[in-house]
């Protein structure tokens, strides 16, 4: 662009437009920001396409205190008729070819395209049939347009720069206020969203099925049943027709409240209604019905997607499908699924080797587990920490701690830091392997190596304590947890309740009883267990005594 002027060649509004949207994909948002400054200074008028650009970036990066650019580009807006349908096409033909319509096309066209370009490859797909500007921002409004998640301090200030466009009489059309509802409900400010998109509709601007998505999405994470059958009604009133995300938003909330029933019914629903289940319906349905247990009905779901045309599972379809079966240990068809994928054109990804290899592992299966981890290589595929942490913990809970310790090396030398998980699973395999001066000393090292013990730490700490009979030092953990951060839980309590029990120190247990029940814990099985075996064998009373 600079050779341009160079060569007396002065760049234009969709040269601006152009280089700016390119900036913006780079990242690059302070010059982007430069390059509105010098545009306005030069007297050049921005359009619909610039500031959506410009939006964009200020989403991305959180810097609204530009808001003053942002106004005066907006104001300076003259192509928002292409976009709202105000500045209808006129006839294309009135005897001969309208050369009104020739300059009316040519000019949309270039705002559709300055569009299109911005957006990713995958949601491109989805845009094709979309003729006009009109088209696409009534009917395929981008979600790529409403991802960028604002802070939530600035979430306000998007919406304050609303009213600020009313007021200078640039009016905020239907991608500024999905936008801005989008990242409200990013956010989880749903009120305030909605008090946006009551605004929005009182104003007389028809909120279209992107509008109406993030809110029914934030509603079912919120547990607002009654407010989502509301919107969802007068979507339909509106004569505003669900998409494929619409009902899978409805589908995903069913499942997470168990009713898995009720989500193959509104799939169902779906198809009756003429929308097609897309992948990504399917994979939320599968997985409901993984979490339930219910793998025979989630495999016939994968089934059925590989004979409707143009739903192919894909990786994670798969991938929801091997963790289910790895976790109700049905390894074998976990294994099948594994090498029907690459027949099927989806290749295993390290989540995928990463559940086999947890399957295999927990199941005893070592040398499988082995075996698949040196594929993850093999495939060019990289193992990432909870890869590493899996085959450790297998490792450790077969007895071969030092084969933990040597892929414990691997993992540091492949630039990983390990995590807290880490420490826990060799303090854990130490205690139980009777190396209880090592665990211990693992322990005093964490703040060494700059890591704070977790809840978990701490519970694996004083059930090893315990079990070794090592009650004092236990305790002393025990009541130094809140001290540092890390409140008792229900485990806690219960280890050292049973760690004393089985020290024959019945008067600190019944204490401990007293205090965890006042925290608004319970004793669990064995805890209960054990006391009701000590109080039957109580024969002179004086158990009884000491615990009530």
């Amino acid at each position: 662009m600079r050779t341009m002027e160079e060569r007396g060649c002065a760049p234009n509004i969709v040269t601006y437009s152009t280089v700016s949207d390119s900036l913006c994909k780079e990242n690059l948002e302070t010059e982007t920001f430069n390059l509105f400054s010098e545009m306005i200074g030069k007297g050049i008028q921005p359009n619909v396409v610039t500031y959506t650009s410009f939006l964009h970036a200020m989403c991305n990066t959180g810097q609204w205190e530009k808001k003053a650019q942002l106004e005066a580009l907006l104001c300076g807006c003259d192509l928002l008729g292409y976009v709202d349908g105000s500045k209808p096409s006129p006839p294309a033909y009135d005897f001969v070819r309208n050369p009104a319509y020739e300059l009316w096309h040519r000019q949309d066209q270039l705002v559709f395209h300055a569009i299109l370009t911005s957006l990713s490859e995958e949601y491109l797909l989805e845009v094709v049939n979309a003729e006009t500007t009109e088209d696409y921002y009534h009917k395929y409004l981008p979600r790529s347009v409403c991802t960028p998640a604002l802070p939530i301090p600035l979430c306000s200030e998007a919406a304050r720069l609303i009213r600020t466009m009313e007021e200078r009489v640039c009016a905020p059309n239907i991608v500024t206020n999905s936008t801005v509802i989008d990242s409200l409900c990013k956010d989880d400010l749903v009120t305030e969203a909605l008090k946006l998109f009551s605004e929005m509709t009182g104003k007389g601007i028809q909120p279209n099925v992107f509008t109406y998505n993030p809110l029914l999405h934030a509603m079912c994470n919120t547990g607002r049943w009654e407010e989502v059958i509301a919107l969802w009604n007068e979507m339909l009133a509106n004569n505003c027709k669900p998409n494929a995300l619409s009902y899978t938003i409805l589908i995903g909330a069913a499942c997470k409240k168990g009713k898995i029933s009720k989500a193959y019914d509104i799939v169902e629903r779906m198809i009756q209604n003429g929308v097609q289940p897309n992948t990504v319906t399917y994979n939320v349905l599968m997985d409901g019905y993984c979490c339930q247990g219910k793998m025979n009905e989630a495999r016939k779901v994968l089934n059925s997607m590989m004979i409707i045309k143009g739903c192919v599972p894909d990786v994670y379809s798969y991938n929801v499908m091997v963790n289910g079966f790895c976790k109700y240990k049905r390894i074998d068809e976990a294994m099948e699924l594994f090498r029907e994928m690459s027949q099927n054109g989806s290749f295993p990804n390290t989540v995928t080797y990463t559940a086999l290899i947890n399957g295999m592992s927990q199941l005893g299966r070592l040398q499988v587990a082995q075996e698949l981890w040196k594929e993850i290589f093999t495939y060019g595929l990289i193992p990432n920490l909870i890869t590493y942490s899996t085959l450790l913990h297998g490792f450790c809970k077969n007895g071969q701690i030092h084969k933990a310790l040597g892929l414990f090396k691997v993992m540091q030398n492949s630039g990983l830091k390990p995590y807290i998980v880490h420490y826990n699973i060799f303090i854990d395999s130490l205690f139980e392997i009777g190396q209880h001066a090592v665990a211990r000393e693992l322990f005093h090292g964490l703040s060494f190596k700059g890591l704070l013990p977790t809840v978990s730490t701490y519970n694996i700490t004083i059930k090893g304590l315990c079990k070794a009979g090592i009650t004092n030092e236990a305790y002393e953990r025990f009541r130094k947890m809140e001290v540092n951060g890390c409140l008792p839980n229900s485990i806690s309590y219960n280890a050292m309740i049973q760690g004393f029990l089985q020290n024959d120190d019945v008067s600190t247990a019944a204490k401990i009883l007293d205090e965890m029940v006042s925290k608004g814990f319970a004793a669990d099985i064995s805890t209960a267990t054990m006391f009701v075996k000590l109080l039957c064998s109580d024969t002179t009373g004086e158990l009884i005594c000491e615990v009530v």
